[in-house]
């Protein structure tokens, strides 16, 4: 084993963009939703509705949860406190995440709203961020006659990026992978309610405008009939779910990419021409005498570079690359070995 000192410009850091499906197994696009009676049940489903991949409810893919800032849709936590409800926790912890003002209501285009349905990304799936121009969400039409919602957000269609509070901002619209449809509105909009809400992809999130999803089908809408009962627990998170979940003949689905920076340190480990020749193997040299046994490995050795080890200077070994096939080395030969580094 032979040793050598890395010299400052031997090291580079690099920083490449990756991107893959959101959901289990990188899988781009799903088209069934479960979710956990369980889950629903319990005191997180006053709040949201986990929605898993598969029956067993044991791998979440997003939530889903109602906001009002009145508190409607929920029961109240307090009957003798007017307004404070799980809807109203929702519709303030979103506030500050994305506003970052408790005093503010949602704008989804044009149109301002106190309330709002949001589709959280599972940490693990979305990892670094969305990716913009990559959602097309299809919600199934609650009248006979309609079609199904296909929506996306606009990244596409834009030339100036908005932000806020939750980073990078973009309106979800009419269409599909990006692509605007303008056949109702010239910028993909609702007939009368603005956007059907916005694209949140540095903090994983979807607002849906509830005033644009309850439209009709000939409007841009799917007909949601969201409730503002104050009396019904967690109504309003499963008429989403059953516009996600209806029939394989309605074709809804869910499709979105994740992306993430990922930083890689290149090491370029040199063996210039003079070093790494000789072998530190103890077979190579007499136990008695300390002479080199084969007289050939006095003025031509040679030797197989095998594994590059890197270390500290604590002498401890931090990370270990191994080559594919032994590297022949001689006087006559230089090597150059890059290692590389994710985290």
């Amino acid at each position: 084993m032979s040793f050598k000192r890395f010299d400052p410009e031997d090291f580079l850091v690099s920083a490449d963009s990756v991107t893959a499906g959101a959901w289990t197994n990188n899988a781009s696009t799903r088209t069934t939703f479960f979710k956990s009676t369980a889950q629903e049940n319990s005191d997180s489903g006053r709040y949201y509705l986990s929605i898993y991949n598969s029956a067993a409810g044991t791998d979440a893919q997003f939530n889903i949860a109602y906001g009002d800032a009145n508190g409607s849709g929920s029961i109240p936590l307090n009957a003798n406190i007017v307004g404070k409800s799980p809807t109203s926790a929702v519709h303030g912890q979103f506030q500050n995440i994305v506003l970052g003002d408790e005093n503010s209501n949602f704008t989804f285009g044009e149109y301002t709203s106190s309330r709002f349905y949001a589709l959280t990304t599972e940490r693990s799936k979305f990892k670094g961020s969305l990716f913009p121009g990559t959602m097309t969400l299809i919600l199934s039409s609650s009248q006979a006659s309609g079609k199904p919602l296909s929506l996306t957000d606009n990244s596409k269609a834009v030339t100036t990026t908005t932000f806020n509070e939750a980073g990078r901002v973009f309106q979800i619209v009419s269409g599909a992978a990006g692509t605007v449809n303008t056949s109702v509105n010239a910028n993909g909009y609702s007939a009368n309610s603005g956007s059907y809400g916005l694209f949140l992809p540095d903090i994983g999130t979807i607002l849906l405008n509830p005033h644009a999803l309850d439209g009709t089908s000939a409007n841009g809408g799917c007909s949601l009939g969201t409730s503002n009962a104050v009396n019904t627990k967690a109504i309003n998170t499963n008429l989403l779910f059953n516009h996600l979940s209806a029939s394989a003949a309605e074709s809804p689905a869910f499709t979105l990419n994740s992306q993430e920076n990922i930083s890689s340190d290149f090491v370029f480990v040199r063996a210039r021409n003079s070093e790494f020749n000789y072998s530190s193997n103890p077979s190579f040299i007499s136990g008695s005498t300390g002479a080199v046994i084969f007289d050939n490995f006095i003025n031509s050795p040679q030797t197989f570079i095998t594994t590059v080890g890197l270390y500290n200077d604590e002498n401890e070994c931090i990370a270990v690359a191994k080559l594919s096939k032994p590297l022949k080395k001689d006087f006559t030969k230089e090597t150059l070995i890059r290692v590389k580094l994710d985290f």
